[in-house]
């Protein structure tokens, strides 16, 4: 059985639709260097959208992952 890196779960993560937090990543997938994941990602050209969250005191980021206009037109003319 083959095993994912990090990167490409979190990559599956954002793929599905949903955003991640460091806090999420920590907990989903042991991963406690979000940021260097997602730059990462960023670096191989995906379009990752980063958020910055307020709860109380704590600020932190949410990214999410972004589909070029171009990409969502093709995928509605088929």
């Amino acid at each position: 059985m083959e095993t994912q890196t990090q990167k490409e779960a979190i990559l599956r993560h954002l793929q599905s639709g949903r955003a991640i937090t460091p806090l999420e990543a920590l907990e989903l997938y042991g991963c406690f260097r979000l940021g260097a994941r997602i730059w990462e990602l960023r670096d191989e050209g995906y379009e990752i959208k980063s958020e910055n969250v307020k709860q109380g005191k704590k600020t932190f980021s949410s990214y999410r992952l972004t589909i070029p206009v171009h990409a969502e037109q093709l995928a509605l003319s088929f």
